[in-house]
Order: C-alpha cells, then sequence, then structure tokens
C-alpha cells in the first residue's frame, strides 16, 4: 500500500511539471507574437505550480514575468517597480543556481528599463513637476542601489517639490551609504580660442589633443557633495523651524571633516539663511584665507558686505575676484550696482535744490557727479556683456547710461535688447 501512493505521488509531481513546462512554454509563445493579454494568463496558471517549479523554470516564470508588467506598466511606477523586481528575482536565482539562460537578457531588459524610467523623470524635473521626477529617479535607486547618483537627484528634485519630509529621508539615506558623488570631468585647452572644453569621454579628450587641436589636457574631480547634502539637510530644518536640529546636522559632519570647504561652506551659508551675516561673514574670511586663490569665495565675500552695508567692502571683494577671474560677470554686474547705488543720494540732492544761481551751481556740479558715476559703471557693464551678451537687465542699464551720457552706441545696444526681447 505505502508503494503505491509514492508511485501515485511521483506521478503527480510529474503532471505538475510537465504542466508548468507548457504554461512558460506558452507564455513565451505568446509573448514573442505580442499577445500580452494571453502570456498573462498563462503566467497565472504557472504561478498556481510555482512552489513545486524547479530553479530553472522559476527563472524563467520571473523572466516572462517582467516582460509583461514592463509591457503593461505605461505610466505606472508599481508595475515598473514589479517587472524590477522580476528581472532582479530572475537574476538571482540563476547565480544561486549556476544558471545563466535569461540572465542576461533579463539584465538588458533591466536596464532598458530603467533608463525609460530615467528619460521620464528627466522631462518631467524640465516640466517643473519635481514630484514625479523625484518618485522616478528614487524608484531609479531602489532598482539597483549600487548607483547611489539616483538617490542624490531624487532628493534634490524633492526639496524642489517643497516636500522637505521626502528629501530629509533620502539625504540621511546618502549619508548613511557616505555618498560622496565625485565625478571626473575630461577638459583640454582649445588652441584655436585658448578655452578650457569639456569632453564626454577621456579617448575623445585625448585624441583631440592628439590631433593638435587642443592642447593642455587635465582630468579634473569634482568636489565631493558630502558638504551640499549636510548643508541641504541643514536648511530643510531651518525650513521647519529645527534651527538647533540644524546646527548639530553640521556640526557632526565637520566632526568626520573638520577642514572640509564644502562644508564650512554649508555652515556659513546656513548662518546667513538665519540672519547671522556678521558670523556668516565671519566663517567667509576663513574659508577665503584657507583658499584666497578661490575666486567664487571672494565673490561671496562681497556679498556678505553688500548684504552688511558696506558696499566699498564688497567692491574690494570683488575686484579681487576679478583679478583671478577677468570675465566673472556676475562681480562686474554687482560692481556696477555698487557704483550705480550712489545715485540716489544724488539725485534726491539734486530733486531738492531751489532756483537761486548758487542751487543752480551746485545742480551742475551733482550732474556731473552723476555723469562721472556713470562712466565709472560702463566699462564693468560692458565686460560682463562680453561674457554674457544677452543679459537683458544688464543691456538695459547699459543702453539707459549710454542715453544718459549721448553715447551713439545706446542705438546698437537698443537694437540689441529689442532683438532678444522679440526673440523672448
Amino acid at each position: 500500500m505505502k508503494t503505491k501512493f509514492i508511485v501515485v505521488l511521483l506521478v503527480m509531481i510529474s503532471t505538475v511539471g510537465f504542466s508548468q513546462k507548457q504554461a512558460l512554454k506558452s507564455a513565451s509563445k505568446a509573448l514573442k507574437s505580442g499577445d500580452i493579454e494571453a502570456a498573462s494568463t498563462a503566467l497565472k496558471t504557472a504561478e498556481g505550480e510555482l512552489e513545486a517549479a524547479d530553479e530553472k523554470q522559476k527563472a524563467q516564470y520571473y523572466f516572462l514575468k517582467g516582460q509583461v508588467l514592463a509591457s503593461n506598466s505605461a505610466d505606472s511606477l508599481d508595475k515598473i517597480e514589479q517587472a524590477a523586481t522580476a528581472y532582479n528575482k530572475t537574476i538571482e536565482l540563476e547565480q544561486a543556481s549556476g544558471n545563466s539562460k535569461f540572465s542576461a537578457e533579463a539584465n538588458q531588459k533591466l536596464l532598458a528599463l530603467r533608463q525609460s524610467l530615467i528619460e521620464s523623470a528627466i522631462k518631467d524635473q524640465n516640466a517643473k513637476n519635481y514630484k514625479g521626477a523625484s518618485d522616478k529617479l528614487y524608484l531609479g535607486y531602489t532598482t539597483n542601489k549600487v548607483d547611489t547618483t539616483y538617490l542624490y537627484y531624487a532628493a534634490g528634485n524633492a526639496v524642489n517639490a517643497k516636500d522637505y519630509d521626502t528629501a530629509l529621508k533620502y539625504y540621511e539615506e546618502l549619508k548613511t551609504l557616505g555618498f560622496q558623488g565625485v565625478t571626473v570631468e575630461y577638459v583640454a585647452t582649445n588652441k584655436e580660442t585658448g578655452k578650457v572644453e569639456p569632453f564626454d569621454a577621456k579617448q575623445t579628450r585625448d585624441l583631440s589633443v592628439k590631433s593638435g587641436s587642443y592642447i593642455k589636457p587635465e582630468d579634473r574631480k569634482s568636489p565631493a557633495k558630502s558638504g551640499e547634502i549636510a548643508k541641504n539637510i541643514a536648511l530643510i530644518y531651518i525650513n521647519q523651524g529645527k534651527d538647533e536640529e540644524a546646527m548639530k546636522a553640521l556640526e557632526d559632519a565637520k566632526k568626520e571633516n573638520p577642514n572640509d570647504a564644502a562644508l564650512m561652506q554649508a555652515e556659513a551659508d546656513v548662518y546667513y539663511k538665519l540672519g547671522n551675516i556678521e558670523k556668516y561673514k565671519e566663517l567667509m574670511e576663513q574659508i577665503v584665507a584657507n583658499d584666497p586663490e578661490n575666486p567664487d569665495l571672494l565673490y561671496n565675500l562681497g556679498v556678505s558686505a553688500s548684504r552688511l552695508g558696506d558696499n566699498d567692502q564688497a567692491v574690494a571683494y570683488y575686484k579681487k575676484a576679478l583679478e583671478l577671474k577677468p570675465d566673472y560677470s556676475a562681480a562686474q554686474i554687482n560692481i556696477a550696482a555698487a557704483i550705480l547705488g550712489k545715485e540716489k543720494s544724488i539725485v534726491d540732492e539734486m530733486n531738492n535744490l531751489g532756483t537761486s544761481s548758487k542751487d543752480y551751481k551746485r545742480y551742475d556740479e551733482l550732474k556731473e557727479k552723476r555723469m562721472d558715476i556713470y562712466r565709472t559703471a560702463v566699462p564693468y557693464l560692458e565686460g560682463a556683456l562680453e561674457s554674457k551678451p544677452d543679459n537683458l537687465e544688464a543691456l538695459r542699464t547699459l543702453m539707459n547710461i549710454y542715453y544718459q551720457l549721448d553715447d551713439p552706441k545706446a542705438d546698437e545696444v537698443k537694437s540689441k535688447l529689442e532683438a532678444l526681447e522679440g526673440g523672448n
């Protein structure tokens, strides 16, 4: 009696195996013909017998399931996630069993799925649908956690969406992972223009140098993003009214990297956000002392000095930045703005003058001082427009100054301005 039971059981297992194979074969055939509904129905049949299937059949089942889910996913993040999970399960099963029949193709389909997801996220980001972009980028990360860059961009889009709780969660995960985000940029100097230009790949850059059209090849590493992440965490806390948590977040980060310029900059930015401009200035001066050849730091010091109402000091910092970077348009515009800011007191005095001969004489003196202010500001505006010729505000300001100075270049600038505004 016992022997008969074993024979019957073996027959049942054999029947189950045959049915499983037939269901998977039908699903595969339906997928090849584009009949997704039939493939889905066949897989439901196979799913009921999955526990009794061997590892090869399980791997095939998940491989086919991934394709069915991906075909029906449209914009459903849930289905995309399920499809990615199925492909990963295929690879996991075959790695465990030592097989590789479906792994290569499953990996290709997973990559294609993730690429489509990221392209969709970029479209959302460009359309300012930051929440959608963040969700898709995070899913891109969870489908392959080796690529933590997606998590970093997901956090940034969450910030733009003002979804600060989600952004904080992502940033904290990046901290736990020790994310640095350092990238290498391959650059060389264009022999004809003298400008440093980036290349997509090292090989392309090296070939361009070899051709003789480029010189001075250089590999530039981007700064680590740990400081930026610490800053963003702190700023989120500030936005939530948690100033103490903000400063603690920065202090914790500085314990690991006490001399990290990015973290010092982040701390300065937080003090600036809190309205403590004096502390901001103190930290910025310390950063500049550690890196005196950095024009951006000098520019930022100029901004802080301006905020403190010290325009002369601000201009001095901007000029130092220009010594290091002669085409620094933002510094040039800020210098021009600081110079033109002196015009108000002159105009106010002119408007308050009477009609006596003494007042007329004073009016002429003030008018000449005003013209001197315009003449002093012009070179900085012209310089800014050399590197940023489409800066509408700078063009408009320069045009008005030219008209005040009776400079014939006013009409030329006006034409440029009208052309740009017409193009908008």
